[in-house]
């Protein structure tokens, strides 16, 4: 601890102990999720606090405590670290990853900010050079290997180093797929085992199930695969199960209750985390209460049950304390908390309650927005709408639309500061995970 020379310890030199001190604390707990949009605001207050302790200044009697200032959302925050310096060593390695998010961000053009928030499917059996030009070019900053491929993980990991190859200046990309199980397996072949479906999952103990996703993930990190868009947390209400399309029909549920699928949630995000693959948990806030497919239908998907303090959204929120590196979004509506929008264009779930109340600070996701749920709204609104509402990271399947998508953010970036200042918010959050997974050079 800094002193002066009369030996007492200045009550800024105090106050920077104490600000490390909480930050050291909150991280070995374990309840302090994603801390990226912190990291800027305590490297600042650090600095200034570190510049009034100084060997040869007596500190004046009449000081008083600075101020405090209500906390804020990643969203709000406007820092400029252009100059920031190496980050202390004294800061965790999360928290370092977004210093040089925001850092790297603040030098990027709108158009590269908006790139780094669109997912670009590739098609099973289609050949990388298919969207070469994309991220060539116009700096799509993540993949999303979609379709059922059967050709094994050294197929995939050849293609995965060709997309790498495509990305400039050693900015690497988030690959993602759907590896479920059961049913949904995007991914198959000599190397990648064949998954039992979520619910035969339900039934292993916890520690198995870990231990299982473990083994799953590194054959998706030895594909270059670096981020699974699972598990999902559903927890299915419809009786009889088939009666839920999306979700029970297809055992992509762990088949318990709201606890247990928690419980599983959290084992399959372990295991996955201990092969280094991200994980998303989906459908937030839960699809386990209505009756279509919103992937293939606009008819029975407004849930008329689920609210922000029922057992459906607790599975989730609990999961999160397992931190994924994702929250993905439903495109359903959801009556009881917002009557008026689908989850991924809910500003009342995705900011109010997954940023606000369950501090969530990692990357919101959106489901496929090219799905028939959506088919009313002009593709190219679709992007604008899921960031106005506090998303930041847009897929869609078909092919065309995230070219679209990337032109609408675009456009209205350059016209609205405010919005403007989102994309620079989500960006910050994308490039964030990728210094985390060493991606960026």
């Amino acid at each position: 601890m800094e002193k002066l020379n009369n030996g007492r310890c200045s009550p800024a030199s105090v106050l920077k102990a104490s600000v490390l001190k909480a930050c050291v604390l909150k991280t070995r707990n374990g309840h302090s999720m994603h801390l990226r949009g912190w990291a800027s605001i305590i490297a600042m207050v650090l600095t200034l606090l570190s510049s009034a302790c100084s060997t040869g200044q007596q500190e004046p009697t009449t000081s008083q405590p600075p101020a405090s200032t209500p906390a804020s959302t990643s969203a709000n925050i406007h820092l400029d670290i252009s100059k920031q310096e190496v980050p202390s060593p004294h800061l965790s390695e999360q928290q370092k990853a977004a210093l040089q998010a925001s850092k790297r961000v603040s030098t990027m053009s709108v158009q590269d900010q908006a790139a780094q928030l669109v997912m670009i499917s590739l098609q099973a059996g289609s050949a990388t050079s298919t969207i070469q030009d994309d991220i060539e070019n116009r700096h799509i900053g993540s993949v999303l290997l979609f379709g059922n491929s059967t050709a094994g993980v050294a197929a995939v990991h050849a293609e995965t180093q060709a997309l790498q190859a495509y990305a400039r200046n050693g900015d690497g990309l988030l690959v993602a797929t759907d590896q479920e199980g059961g049913t949904v397996q995007h991914l198959k072949g000599p190397g990648f085992a064949q998954m039992p479906s979520a619910v035969m999952q339900g039934q292993m103990d916890t520690q198995t199930l870990r231990t299982n996703a473990q083994s799953w993930g590194a054959s998706l990190q030895s594909a270059g695969v670096n981020v699974d868009f699972a598990p999902s947390v559903d927890t299915v209400q419809t009786q009889p199960r088939a009666n839920n399309a999306a979700i029970g029909a297809l055992n992509r549920d762990f088949g318990l209750d709201a606890q247990g699928n928690a419980a599983h949630a959290s084992a399959f995000i372990q295991g996955m985390a201990d092969a280094e693959v991200s994980t998303a948990i989906k459908h937030y806030p839960g699809l386990g209460a209505i009756a279509g497919n919103t992937d293939f239908t606009n008819a029975g998907i407004i849930d008329s049950t689920t609210t922000l303090d029922g057992q459906e959204i607790s599975a989730f929120d609990t999961t999160l304390q397992s931190q994924p590196a994702f929250v993905m979004m439903s495109l359903a509506t959801y009556s009881k908390i917002d009557p008026n929008n689908p989850a991924a264009f809910s500003p009342t779930i995705m900011q109010g309650h997954l940023r606000d109340e369950e501090h969530f600070e990692g990357i919101i996701v959106s489901d496929s927005l090219s799905a028939q749920a959506l088919s009313g709204i002009p593709v190219g609104e679709l992007g604008v709408r899921f960031i106005q509402a506090g998303g930041d990271l847009v897929c869609a399947d078909a092919p065309g639309y995230i070219e679209t998508i990337l032109d609408g953010i675009i456009d209205t970036a350059q016209k609205n500061a405010d919005f403007a200042q989102q994309v620079k918010s989500s960006a910050t959050r994308v490039l964030t995970l990728k210094y985390e997974k060493q991606l960026m050079h």
